[in-house]
């Protein structure tokens, strides 16, 4: 498979086919988001913009980087988020660089986002249809963000060949400066247990498509059968 790794600055062109990783921890708070049944999730463009979506619609739940703040229901953290019934909910993300990474991205083909809790299902919907070149939008620290990074060669290895090991990538995003900010406090709005859930492998059976729909960029899970066994799905 044909992969390009950029940051979002160096998007000079929009891609046929791109996944925006965001590992800790816009796109693991999506998935979770869904492990909790939410319908969808609609990536806002800023803090405003996703207060404007959510106003008139109490069944809406809206999230943020950062503390708390007033109108936001919740926070960018997939372990604050894990013990809430999302069933049915639409939620509404903001983000510093997950949700901007994938909104520049926009009018791509196909928009997948992504982190280590969906990367095997995100492999295997890359591998099929033959899809030849990928470009990784690595979201994070102008693109030099080192578990998105890893994660981002870790799914491009895993779609061009069956045999990938994911332990030297976790080991790398384990030890990211993101995942040091987030153990140590830096972060506002941050769980102790986010960093081990941002480095659950293949928590969830689902890839995440982002598409737009009314001038909204929205999120949904898309299940992707397994491979038949014995098949290597590779892609040419």
């Amino acid at each position: 498979m044909d992969a390009r790794f950029l940051g979002i600055a160096e998007l000079t062109e929009t891609p046929p086919v791109a996944v925006v990783v965001d590992v800790m921890r816009a796109f693991t708070v999506a998935a979770w988001a869904f492990g909790q049944g939410a319908e969808k999730v609609v990536l806002a463009e800023s803090l405003a913009g996703a207060l404007e979506l959510k106003a008139g619609r109490p069944d809406w739940v809206a999230l943020k980087d950062g503390p708390p703040a007033p109108g936001f229901d919740a926070v960018n953290s997939p372990a604050m988020l894990r013990s809430v019934d999302l069933g049915g909910r639409t939620v509404v993300q903001k983000t510093t660089a997950g949700t901007v990474g994938a909104l520049a991205v926009k009018d791509a083909s196909l928009v997948l986002c992504a982190s280590f809790v969906v990367a095997e299902a995100t492999a295997r919907l890359l591998r099929t249809g033959g899809r030849g070149g990928v470009t990784f939008v690595v979201t994070g620290e102008d693109g030099r963000a080192e578990e998105d990074l890893a994660c981002a060669q870790y799914i491009a290895g895993r779609a061009g060949r069956a045999e990938t090991d994911a332990a030297g990538f976790l080991r790398r995003a384990r030890g990211s400066r993101a995942a040091a900010e987030l153990m140590e406090g830096v972060r506002a709005g941050a769980h102790p247990d986010d960093v081990a859930l941002c480095l659950e492998l293949d928590r969830f059976p689902f890839a995440m498509v982002a598409a737009l729909e009314d001038s909204l960029m929205v999120l949904r899970p898309c299940a992707v059968p397994a491979p038949a066994a014995g098949a290597t799905g590779a892609v040419t």
